[in-house]
C-alpha cells in the first residue's frame, strides 16, 4: 500500500528529519539515503521497518544537521600554513599580489574536510525513535487508505453478486433457446419425420444437465460472502493473501459459468463479472 510518514526532532545538538514513503510491493524492499553516521545501524533500521511496515517498496531518507550545517567541517591549519608559505614564496618571487589569499587557501585540497564525527549511543536511540514515529505515521496513512480500498473491493464483489442475479433471470429462456436450436437443427438436417421424440428428449436432458451451472452459482455466492467476511474481520497480517486466494476461486467459478453458458446474453454478463474481478484483484494487492 502507498503511504507517507515524516518525523522531526533533536538528537543531542543535531536536528533530525525522517521521511518514509511506500509503494505497493509483494515483498519488503528498502531504499535508503543514510549519512555515514548511520551506516553502522543500517541493519537495525531495516529490521525495525520490516516489523512495522511488513512489505512494500520503501524509500527512507534521514537528514542530520548540526548547528545549521548538514556536515560538520574542520580546517587543517597545519596544511593551510604549509600552502600559505609556498604561495607567499611564489608571490614574492614573481612580484604577485597576495590579495584574497585566504579564499584561495580554503579551496586547496584537504584544507577544509568533513569532521570525523561519531554518533553517541543515546543520540542513535533518539534517531531510531524518530524513524519508528515516521513509520507509525505511514501505517496510519495506510490504514486510512485501507478503509477506502475496503469499500471499493467489497463493492466489486457486490457487483458480481448482482450480475449473478441477472444471469439467473436469463437462465430459463436459455434452456428454451437451447431446445429450439437443437430441434431446429435436427429438423433441417434429417427431417422431422425421422426424429425419435423420446430419444431426442433424453439427449436434451443429458445435454442440459451437462451445461447446468447451479453448483457454480452456489459456490460463487459462497466465495463472495466469505470474501466480505474476510474484509470485515481483517485485523492482522496476511489478509491480502487470503483475499487473493478467494478471488482465485471466484475466478474459477466465473470462468466455468462462462464456458457452460452457451448463451450470448449470459456470456456478456460473465464478461462484466470478469471486469469486476480484475479490479478487485488489483485492489487486493494493496492489502497487507
Amino acid at each position: 500500500m502507498t503511504g507517507y510518514g515524516r518525523a522531526e526532532g533533536m538528537a543531542g545538538t543535531r536536528h533530525i528529519t525522517v521521511e518514509i514513503k511506500s509503494l505497493n510491493g509483494k515483498q519488503f524492499e528498502l531504499t535508503n539515503r543514510l549519512t555515514p553516521l548511520l551506516k553502522a545501524y543500517e541493519a537495525d533500521i531495516r529490521n525495525d521497518l520490516t516489523k512495522i511496515l511488513k512489505r512494500g517498496s520503501i524509500d527512507l531518507s534521514v537528514i542530520i544537521k548540526q548547528d545549521g550545517a548538514s556536515k560538520p567541517m574542520q580546517v587543517n591549519t597545519d596544511l593551510a600554513r604549509y600552502y600559505y608559505t609556498a604561495m607567499k614564496s611564489i608571490s614574492q618571487e614573481l612580484g604577485l599580489s597576495e590579495d584574497n589569499v585566504l579564499s584561495t587557501l580554503m579551496r586547496m585540497p584537504e584544507v577544509v574536510a568533513p569532521d570525523a564525527d561519531t554518533l553517541p549511543e543515546q543520540e542513535w536511540h533518539a534517531i531510531r525513535a524518530l524513524i519508528g514515529e515516521a513509520a507509525a505515521k505511514l501505517m496510519a496513512h495506510r490504514a486510512e487508505e485501507g478503509l477506502n480500498i475496503g469499500k471499493d473491493i467489497v463493492a466489486r464483489i457486490d457487483n458480481i453478486d448482482s450480475l449473478l442475479v441477472a444471469v439467473e433471470e436469463l437462465e430459463p429462456k436459455r434452456i428454451d433457446r437451447i431446445r429450439q436450436r437443437i430441434s431446429g437443427s435436427l429438423q433441417e438436417w434429417i427431417g422431422l419425420e425421422k426424429i425419435d421424440a423420446n430419444r431426442l428428449e433424453q439427449e436434451l436432458i443429458f445435454y442440459i444437465e451437462k451445461i447446468d451451472f447451479s453448483e457454480e452459482k452456489q459456490r460463487l455466492r459462497s466465495h463472495c460472502e466469505y470474501f466480505r467476511q474476510l474484509v470485515q474481520n481483517a485485523d492482522g497480517e496476511g489478509a491480502g493473501k487470503k483475499l487473493g486466494f478467494v478471488l482465485q476461486e471466484v475466478g474459477r467459478e466465473v470462468n466455468t459459468l462462462g464456458s457452460k453458458a452457451n448463451d450470448a446474453g449470459i456470456q456478456q454478463i460473465v464478461v462484466n463479472m470478469k471486469d469486476e474481478l480484475e479490479k478487485a484483484k488489483e485492489q487486493s494487492l494493496n492489502v497487507l
